[in-house]
């Protein structure tokens, strides 16, 4: 029995003996010959040569549009960025390379596309207040923050920020809602800044010092996640303590006052009286050190003329006895008014008269007065 086709006749290089072409079905010959046709005429006028019919010049328009869909496929990848914007460019998806401002070309979608951020916009995130709307509960408690002393401070600041022109891919891929970490980023910065410095520092003289302090945190932080963002500034706008206990630290600022004037007058006491003590101090060492050289060279010059009255005494001894009783007589008497009696003169009074020289000498000096 000979073996059938797949369409249900006997195949042309079977056993058949007889060497007919086999009939194929016609209504698939019917589908292939349109097919046919309708292929040819996409590229000329071969189908109306083989089919006798159709319009000439539909081929043709088929063929224009098929290119002018191309040129604009290939079109499409033209793109300006602006002076104030950078182009990213992604090739399947995948960031590639990045495109100055000015008239750029990236491959056609779906193969390269193309986002342009704004990296020289500066943008603001509030801490505290809000620009317009005020305070609520919500931003006076994130802007309650603990000092250094164990002190709350009521903290109103402003970060200005902008994207890094270096990585501004690092913006757009790295973090999922990178202006919405900012602000978090801002608070942790602020509090540890805060909490190394006391009350009175931050709402007198350390401003710029924590602003600046708070912008390189932030900043460090920021480049840790590989944000893509750049810091430019921390404004501080009004440091001060919690409206509920700003009376009570209104009377421990001026405790304080009160205390730092006393300390003043009793700086400036002690800094009159310690100067004075010291020099009335070194005035009785310096008097006590001339007494003491005083005393010693009398003892010494005592001691050397009894030494050399005791050498002439030991010479002469009746001479230097009856010397050294007139000196002493003639000390002692020197000051003190005399009357001489002679016992061994004559006469029945036994008193030598005397001229009263002590007289003599008061009239003389009254005189001269």
């Amino acid at each position: 029995m000979a073996q059938k086709g797949p369409w249900g006749n006997t195949p042309s290089g079977g056993g058949g003996g007889n060497g007919r072409r086999p009939e194929r079905n016609k209504e698939f010959d019917d589908l292939l010959r349109k097919s046919q046709d309708s292929f040819r005429g996409m590229f000329g006028d071969g189908g109306r040569r083989r089919t006798g019919g159709g319009d000439p010049n539909s081929g043709k328009i088929i063929g224009l549009v098929v290119v002018a869909l191309v040129v604009l496929w290939l079109g499409s990848g033209l793109y300006r960025v602006n002076p104030d914007e950078l182009g990213v460019v992604l090739r399947f998806g995948e960031y590639h390379r990045t495109t100055g401002p000015g008239l750029n070309y990236h491959l056609p979608y779906p193969v390269e596309t193309v986002m342009i951020p704004s990296v020289t916009s500066v943008n603001k995130v509030e801490v505290g207040s809000r620009t317009g709307g005020g305070r609520t509960s919500a931003t006076s408690k994130e802007s309650l923050m603990l000092t250094g002393d164990r002190n709350i401070v009521d903290i109103d600041f402003e970060v200005q920020w902008k994207i890094d022109s270096t990585v501004p891919q690092n913006f757009l891929f790295n973090v999922r809602d990178p202006e919405g970490t900012i602000k978090p980023v801002a608070e942790s910065a602020m509090r540890e800044v805060i909490g190394q410095n006391k009350l009175g520092d931050v709402l007198t003289t350390a401003q710029s010092e924590i602003a600046e302090d708070t912008r390189e945190l932030m900043q460090d932080m920021l480049d840790e996640y590989g944000a893509g963002v750049e810091i430019i500034a921390v404004n501080l706008s009004r440091p001060d303590v919690p409206q509920p206990v700003i009376d009570e630290f209104q009377d421990v600022k001026r405790a304080e006052q009160d205390r730092e004037t006393a300390e003043s007058v009793a700086e400036g006491y002690r800094n009159q009286i310690i100067p004075r003590a010291k020099g009335e101090a070194v005035k009785m060492v310096q008097d006590a050190e001339a007494y003491k050289a005083r005393v010693t060279a009398e003892a010494e010059g005592d001691a050397a003329r009894f030494v050399s009255v005791y050498t002439e005494y030991k010479q002469a001894e009746d001479v230097t006895r009856k010397r050294i009783y007139l000196e002493t007589m003639e000390e002692l008497m020197s000051g003190m008014n005399k009357i001489v009696i002679d016992q061994s003169g004559g006469g029945t009074q036994g008193v030598l008269p005397y001229l009263p020289l002590n007289e003599l000498r008061s009239t003389k000096g009254a005189s001269n007065e």
